[in-house]
């Protein structure tokens, strides 16, 4: 179970994950660089306003940027850039050791991660661009891209 995020203007999140051994000793939160996002966020929509935009501004941040948000955060944690203690402990630099045979098309099939594909877009630009499916597939399976459909709630915080 996740913890739940109860700030008075931001938004609730709740992320489920399970956990295993080998972490660094330099942990982040995802709920606190989402805490900060999303008030960052509000700051320059109401100065572009002219005034506080107040909740309704971090509730578009939730609604626009989350999931961005949160897919970086996990292909950071995977290629061990920085460990989020919400996400499984067992994927952190995953890819550090895995696929050191095919850098150049799991860096190819990152880069259209991170730009919000998912994975019928990246079969479909392999098959496009003749690349052999199996490697692709192969990668796929070990990023479990639809496993970090992690349980994201926002309601207004008490």
């Amino acid at each position: 179970m996740g913890e739940v995020m109860r700030d008075n203007a931001t938004p609730c999140f709740e992320i489920r994950s399970t956990a295993s051994a080998g972490e660094p000793s330099q942990k982040r939160s995802v709920y606190d660089e989402s805490r900060v996002e999303a008030n960052r966020f509000k700051w320059i929509e109401s100065e572009k306003a002219g005034y506080d935009l107040g909740e309704g501004a971090v509730r578009g941040w939730v609604k626009d940027h989350w999931n961005g948000f949160l897919r970086a955060r996990w292909l950071e944690h995977l290629q061990g850039k920085e460990f989020w203690i919400e996400l499984d402990r067992g994927d952190y630099g995953l890819l550090e050791h895995e696929f050191q045979e095919e850098q150049d098309l799991l860096d190819d099939i990152l880069q259209r991660l991170k730009g919000g594909q998912e994975n019928l877009d990246v079969l479909c630009w392999a098959l496009s661009t003749h690349i052999p499916m199996e490697p692709v597939r192969k990668i796929l399976k070990a990023l479990d891209i639809n496993s970090l459909r992690l349980v994201t709630r926002f309601e207004p915080c008490a």
